[in-house]
């Protein structure tokens, strides 16, 4: 997190909440992941209709070029374009288009790797860079907050002569959602966590624990804390361990990486050391999701890397953000802590959210022969530390 972005955050967090803009994005989510196309306003007034690649249809097409009145664009991240070969800027989206128009098959095999057949595009096509401010990189960031692929088809809205803009957001049953709130999101709802359920529940090597459950505002699936123990801030520093759900390695039992070593680990430490927390993230796949995680795999049983094929779908390396963690510590009356970790970036993370590490404890276990190159890549690419 740069400075700059580190002025904004702390700025959005102190300005005051606007429910209908969480509410507003909330409902655009649904509407994506249903298949279905939304409106997206920029800063300037300028609409867009946006329809998640992964819903893109022939069909699906002729519909966004008839209510838009113009021919859409693909835009797709920086990496993502970079993995396709294409000529890419500093811009964080990049538009793509052709002279005859994108098909629902050339679109496909320009966004989604795991399709294998690679870019195929008949005719000359154009690139333009987008900032994430615009209807289209909004849209594309919209489409990340909906765990989908990192791609949509946008077309600029052209409306008809003498049609107002709500009587054809009307007429064609669409909502619309305004780019800085699709942007702000994210900061937003880390504030609004709400504690929902506290019970006791004795676990292997903690029987004295506590499981804390945190909704997020848009009803999704709730963080939770594991508080492991009596922690108190009067005893100084909190021992915490910082860990993202992983349905294939916690649930499962995964040998691809490490996660259930580390989350059972990190619970028998902390019970040794006599109380601490675990906090649990709904942030499957460093923040991509479960089924872009799948596909992920995927790409690795080709021969990618973990960090290659988070890029190769359009994703980067790490999208995971720490501000549910922070609150989820503020909540719980831990301002300092001691962090159970390999990954410097966490350090940072949190401390840039206002939560104080006090110290880095590390957590290593050792590969168990299928994990071998997910853990150096861990260390050669993302720079933990073993």
């Amino acid at each position: 997190m740069t400075s700059s972005r580190l002025a904004k955050l702390q700025d959005d967090l102190s300005q005051p909440l606007d429910q209908t803009a969480l509410r507003a994005v909330d409902r655009a989510i649904c509407e994506l992941r249903r298949g279905d196309p939304v409106v997206v306003e920029d800063m300037e007034g300028g609409i867009a209709l946006a329809l998640s690649v992964e819903a893109v249809s022939a069909p699906a097409l002729n519909r966004i070029k008839a209510m838009a009145g113009t021919v859409p664009v693909l835009a797709v991240t920086r990496p993502r374009a970079a993995a396709i070969g294409l000529q890419t800027s500093s811009a964080p989206v990049l538009k793509l288009a052709l002279g005859a128009g994108l098909t629902a098959e050339v679109i496909h095999d320009l966004v989604d790797p795991t399709r294998r057949a690679g870019p195929n595009a008949d005719g000359a096509m154009t690139v333009e860079a987008a900032e994430l401010e615009t209807r289209e990189g909004a849209a594309v960031a919209l489409a990340k907050l909906a765990r989908l692929l990192p791609a949509v088809v946008a077309a600029s809205v052209r409306l008809p002569r003498g049609v107002t803009l709500e009587n054809w957001l009307d007429k064609n049953d669409l909502m619309m959602v305004r780019a800085r709130d699709i942007l702000d999101y994210q900061t937003h709802a880390a504030r609004t966590l709400t504690l929902v359920g506290d019970a006791s529940v004795p676990l292997v090597d903690a029987e004295n624990t506590r499981v804390l459950a945190f909704r997020p505002p848009d009803g999704g699936v709730e963080h939770l804390a594991i508080v492991i123990g009596e922690p108190s801030a009067d005893d100084g520093p909190v021992l915490i361990r910082l860990h993202s759900e992983c349905f294939t390695g916690d649930l499962l039992g995964s040998l691809r990486c490490d996660c259930g070593d580390q989350l059972r680990g990190a619970i028998a430490e902390i019970s040794r050391h006599g109380s601490g927390v675990v906090l649990y993230l709904a942030q499957e796949g460093r923040g991509i999701g479960l089924v872009n995680k799948l596909r992920a795999y995927q790409l690795q049983d080709d021969g990618f890397d973990t960090v290659e094929a988070n890029e190769m779908l359009g994703f980067d390396a790490d999208e995971r953000i720490y501000l549910p963690a922070a609150e989820m510590l503020r909540q719980l009356g831990f301002p300092q802590v001691r962090l159970l970790t390999n990954n410097p970036d966490k350090l940072r993370q949190l401390a840039r959210c206002g939560i104080e590490v006090v110290d880095r404890v590390p957590h290593v276990f050792p590969s168990n022969g299928h994990n071998a190159a997910y853990l150096r890549t861990k260390a050669e690419r993302s720079g933990h530390m073993f």
